[in-house]
């Protein structure tokens, strides 16, 4: 790995706008195939060999395991504790075509010509540079292999009612998650940085999450309202100055508004791309 990706991957690890907090981890394990990539099924079929990289908690990769089985799955991640914690899943699940071990997107410890499928869920947003990490997956995909990528784009989160505490809130977020090295904006970017990482072959699109009803405006709003004043994301909203804690008491508490409003509704726009080696 060059000095340059060294420094990439320093701020990448060492600055996760979101990190590991158990509300974080609480949103991370609602994740499924079917509510995150749904836009790969198409593309899956048995005895595939599988690379998910950013793999976090682990619950998108099981899912992958399941429906390529008898395919070997591979989850990666910068987080030790992460890492043992989705091993765990997959024992608890009895599978034994899926493991997790600690990896550097910018060094995979593949040979070339690797992978059928490599999958990144919410990533390429957190990393420093992103085409970098994207030729790195492209070395390990073999000839015809499918690239997959769901990205969110914060440029187009929209929300009701429209409280100021949920405006302030993405404006420290925009700051904080740029101060970190990333792009809160990386779904629309997708396509392009598909295309310069060296793929010809790309389809791209868009899909939604929406928390509207009384159990999603509970589980959403209530996991932003921690995380607002005891995360990673406090910590660092606090030393990059994109808010005090005054300001982010008053954010933890639009959170808390809006999960209680009958009429709360919210929407994340994800970027989506495949692309074919």
């Amino acid at each position: 790995m060059t000095d340059s990706a060294d420094r990439f991957e320093t701020a990448a690890r060492e600055k996760y706008t979101h990190g590991h907090h158990p509300s974080v981890l609480r949103s991370h394990t609602w994740r499924t195939v079917a509510n995150s990539a749904e836009y790969l099924i198409p593309y899956l079929a048995a005895g595939q060999r599988v690379l998910d990289v950013g793999s976090g908690p682990g619950t998108i990769t099981v899912d992958l395991a399941r429906r390529v089985a008898p395919g070997v799955v591979i989850g990666v991640d910068a987080s030790p504790d992460i890492v043992d914690q989705a091993n765990a899943l997959a024992q608890d699940e009895g599978l034994h075509t899926v493991r997790f071990q600690i990896g550097d997107v910018y060094a995979l410890d593949f040979a070339d010509d690797s992978f059928d499928v490599v999958h990144v869920h919410q990533m390429l947003q957190h990393v420093a540079n992103p085409v970098a990490a994207i030729t790195e997956i492209r070395r390990v995909l073999k000839p015809g292999g499918i690239f997959a990528a769901r990205e969110v784009d914060y440029g187009g989160v929209i929300w009701h009612p429209a409280l100021p505490g949920l405006a302030a809130w993405m404006t420290a977020y925009q700051a904080v998650h740029r101060w970190n090295g990333g792009d809160p904006d990386a779904g629309r970017s997708l396509k392009s940085w598909s295309r310069l990482a060296g793929f010809d072959d790309v389809t791209s699109g868009a899909s939604i999450w929406c928390f509207a009803s009384e159990a999603e405006r509970e589980w959403w709003g209530q996991s932003w309202a921690e995380r607002a004043v005891d995360s990673n994301f406090a910590t660092h909203a606090i030393e990059s100055g994109a808010a005090d804690l005054s300001e982010l008491q008053t954010i933890s508490a639009a959170w808390q508004t809006w999960a209680a409003h009958p009429d709360g509704w919210f929407a994340m726009p994800h970027g989506e791309v495949i692309a074919r080696k």
